[in-house]
This record gives C-alpha cells, structure tokens and sequence, in this order.
C-alpha cells in the first residue's frame, strides 16, 4: 500500500518586494553572500524579536527554503515560531524595512520593535485527547 504525502510547506515566504530587496543588496555587498538568515530572539518587552542576516556559509542544521529566486537559512529552534510566515518589504515616507506576517504572532510592543509568538501546532493524524 502506497501512502501519499503532501508536500512540506514553507516555513518563510518572501513578497516579490522583499525577495527584490534581498537579492539587490546581495548584489551590492563585498561579501559573497549565498542568501539571508531568518529567526528570531529573546528580546524586548513583548519577548522576542525577529532576525535577519545575510549568510556567506549556512548553518550545520539550518532549514533551508527556496523562495522568490532566494535562499533562506531557518535556525531549527526558530522554525515552529516561524511556520507560515511572509516577509514583505514595505517603503513608507520616512523608512523603508522589513516586515513580518506572522501567524503564530499573539502581540506586539507599542513600538513595533518585539513580539509575543508562540510555536506553530503542528497537525498530527492523531486524534487530540
């Protein structure tokens, strides 16, 4: 009996506007940059902070995703926080940066600076108790 299996979503999602950005950046630096690092950290008054780093070699246990004609490197213990999420990059009137559409976000400071996120529920065939 043969079992099918659905693909594995994507962790992290780029917009066309953010995978742009990226790759222009890439393109300009010094370094010889193979894609950008995504997670997140403790920090802030809502608890956590996203991150974002551009990656010379990746990391032994990164999950990698290819996305909009970019390689994105997910420390493993970030992946569960991350799941489901769009990154965009968003140009306003005074500033220009990253944005993250995070699912598994609950709350945000009142700067925008941290924010309260908690791991994806991954789904099982297993029936809940």
């Amino acid at each position: 009996m043969t079992t099918a299996t659905r693909p594995k979503p994507k962790v992290v999602t780029l917009t066309d506007a953010a995978a742009s950005r990226v790759k222009d950046i890439m393109a300009r630096a010094d370094e010889g940059y193979i894609g950008v690092r995504v997670g997140v950290k403790n920090a802030g008054c809502a608890g956590m902070e996203y991150t974002m780093d551009y990656v010379t070699a990746p990391g032994e246990h990164d999950e990698v995703v290819e996305d909009n004609g970019v390689t994105i490197f997910i420390d493993p213990a970030a992946v569960l926080f991350l799941l489901g999420s769009k990154v965009d990059y968003v140009i306003e009137k005074l500033s220009a940066k990253f944005v993250f559409d995070n699912p598994n976000q609950t709350d945000a400071c009142g700067c925008g600076e941290s924010v309260t996120i908690v791991p994806a529920r991954l789904e099982t065939d297993e029936p809940h108790p």
